[in-house]
């Protein structure tokens, strides 16, 4: 997280492109760090969020986003797991799979643990998110 978002110049690229930032450049033996999808194109986008919970004071259970694509692609990500608190706002950095400009839409679930009360009931009050490159 230490690089997000990406500079004002962009994110650097790698390859045949790594030019564009020279001042990137300077440094000698640096080490660089590249996160990839398991799948073609291999691609991810770093984005952080934010999700404030709203329902009972505190509950066993998990939050998952699942991001949809234009193409009817899904991937789901885990963003807490435990017990969940409605005081506290749960921030997470992801590497998805689908890109911000392809996203159609993002999908809040929750699940509670086996032992929870059956009318307890927990949402997403909000649910903020902030891609690492403007697209």
């Amino acid at each position: 997280g230490d690089c997000f978002p990406c500079p004002q110049e962009g994110c650097p690229m790698m390859g045949h492109y790594a030019d564009r930032f020279p001042d990137k450049l300077k440094r000698v033996n640096q080490k660089y760090f590249l996160n990839t999808a398991a799948d073609p194109p291999f691609a991810t986008w770093r984005q952080k969020v934010f999700i404030k919970l709203s329902g009972v004071k505190k509950m066993r259970g998990d939050i998952k986003l699942v991001f949809h694509d234009t193409e009817g692609n899904t991937k789901e990500y885990e963003i807490a797991s435990g017990v969940l608190s409605q005081d506290e706002v749960y921030t997470k950095y992801l590497d998805v799979e689908i890109n911000p400009r392809n996203t159609k839409k993002i999908e809040f679930l929750w699940n509670k643990a086996i032992f929870t009360l059956l009318w307890a009931r927990m949402g997403a009050e909000t649910v903020d998110i902030i891609h690492g490159e403007d697209g």
